[in-house]
């Protein structure tokens, strides 16, 4: 087949978004199709943006034709791109979606490439409605998913959403695969020589872009639980503010915890990723709405164990008590989980069972889902 995906990727520092469009796109290269990946050249405005730099400097992926083509907040480009992809006839058009920001831009490329009657469309959604709304989103939306031929999500709470808002279109969920692609494991040691983390320290990670509504306060809160310090456990907060850094910095002076976090508060470069994900005894997320996490499914690559919050989809990826925890997000329940993986010493345990579990995410399951929704 001759596919094209249409969403962030390099030079863009997508974060997960875009890695895993890459990766999705090595995956069907490898089992013989065609793949090309339609990028942005402005997808945030900056006033949007809350990061620091939209873009890499890291090496290009070898082996993929990106193209670098989509203004999102430029109606002429959408009709310009749009067209470009209708004459092109790809037998598939894969659209990422995750915020209803980009309904106009992809919702107009969409409806230009239904045009030439033979390009079907199927959407990956990481989100339907999303965890921070705005007013209008719903009208956004719809327009997006009005030129949509069928859906897969990656969580079944993003599938409830989407069958609220469009009960019409096909849609299939299947659970978001590995990220395989963030290179070996370290050894625990050779880790936490790299990050200069003390060895026999007790560490935990948060990782990934800071944002409201992924619970780091809750943590920090727990962080500074007279159970929690008793044990001596340290922090490794890994990732970028999207936002004010001024409430945590706050919590973190209020409870004197600045001798208990090792910090890296820039943008995690890729190559970088496994050294944090192999320094750690575990990875916290407290988050306080979740769809599905890019971050569980990089743990389960290292064979990290995991202590979520029971939101979203966040229970369906990790199994309570077998390769992780799940607590509810609120600060005695996270402080509890987190005292109780390491009195009982669950490390060794969970790292076991991971090795079994996490063969049922494997990119193979998650193409042949979406290629089924097309037949």
């Amino acid at each position: 087949m001759r596919i094209v995906i249409l969403g962030s990727a390099y030079p863009l520092r997508g974060g997960g978004i875009a890695s895993f469009n890459e990766r999705l796109a090595t995956h069907f290269q490898e089992l013989g199709h065609e793949v090309d990946i339609y990028s942005f050249t402005l997808q945030y405005p900056n006033f949007l943006f809350p990061g620091k730099s939209q873009y890499s400097d890291e090496p290009a992926p070898t082996g993929l034709n990106i193209q670098t083509k989509v203004n999102s907040i430029n109606p002429l480009n959408w009709f310009k791109v749009g067209g470009e992809l209708r004459r092109a006839k790809y037998d598939l058009l894969i659209v990422r979606f995750w915020m209803p920001f980009f309904g106009p831009c992809l919702g107009t490329i969409q409806r230009q490439v239904r045009k030439n009657k033979h390009t079907k469309i199927v959407c990956i959604a990481d989100n339907i409605i999303p965890h921070e709304q705005r007013f209008g989103d719903k009208l956004l939306i719809r327009y997006f998913l009005k030129s949509v031929d069928a859906c897969v999500t990656m969580s079944k709470s993003v599938l409830a959403d989407l069958k609220t808002l469009s009960p019409q279109i096909p849609a299939v969920y299947t659970p978001h695969p590995l990220y395989d692609n963030y290179g070996l494991h370290l050894s625990k040691l050779d880790a936490r020589k790299l990050l200069n983390i003390e060895q026999q320290d007790k560490v935990i990670l948060f990782f990934g872009f800071i944002r409201q509504y992924k619970g780091l306060d809750m943590l920090l809160e727990a962080l500074a639980d007279v159970r929690v310090r008793d044990l001596n456990i340290k922090l490794l907060l890994a990732g970028e503010f999207y936002g004010d850094p001024a409430p945590y910095l706050a919590l973190i002076k209020k409870h004197h915890l600045e001798e208990s976090i090792y910090m890296h508060t820039d943008f995690i470069p890729n190559q970088e990723v496994g050294r944090y994900f192999s320094a750690a005894d575990c990875v916290v997320l407290p988050y306080r709405s979740a769809t599905q996490s890019g971050i569980t499914q990089v743990a389960y690559h290292f064979d990290l164990p995991m202590i979520v919050s029971n939101v979203g989809g966040l229970p369906e990826l990790v199994q309570d008590g077998y390769v992780g925890y799940v607590v509810e997000p609120n600060v005695n329940s996270i402080a509890e989980g987190i005292v109780s993986f390491y009195r009982h010493d669950k490390e060794a345990q969970f790292r076991t069972n991971i090795i079994d579990e996490k063969k049922k995410y494997s990119w193979d399951t998650f193409g042949k889902e979406l290629l089924k929704l097309i037949d």
